[in-house]
């Protein structure tokens, strides 16, 4: 397992690490099969989806802060960061990503993001080989 340091910005972003997660399958020396991008955090999520357009990343952005808002006015939870927690639960906090001839065999356009939600923090992702 090889584990990733990504160091967010502002509150709310996606941050491509497409490039980190390659360089982790080649560490890991895997040829054939998958790795697990996993994020071991509540409020940090992982997603594969359009990277080559920014507006996509904003777009989605934007559409989770209306389905998570900052302040649920039914939110109890004593850190206030309910809505963190409501927005990773959407995304999930790991992909499977196929390998083969010992690189990612992901789509055109797909990258791999971490989704932060409650930042800026030092944030972590795991990549082992299943």
């Amino acid at each position: 397992m090889i584990e990733l340091a990504v160091s967010t910005t502002r509150p709310r972003e996606l941050i491509d690490v497409t490039d980190a997660v390659v360089r982790a399958i080649v560490e890991l020396g895997v040829r054939e099969g998958a790795v697990l991008v996993a994020s071991p955090h509540t409020t940090a999520g992982v997603t594969i989806n359009e990277g080559y357009d920014p507006e996509v990343a904003g777009d989605l952005v934007r559409r989770l802060e209306r389905l998570a808002p900052r302040q649920g006015q039914d939110d109890r939870h004593d850190e206030g960061n309910s809505d963190a927690h409501l927005a990773v639960a959407l995304v999930g906090t790991s992909v499977l990503v196929p390998v083969a001839d010992g690189g990612a065999r992901l789509g055109r356009w797909q990258r791999i993001f971490l989704l932060e939600w409650d930042g800026p923090r030092s944030r972590r992702l795991l990549v082992s080989s299943i």
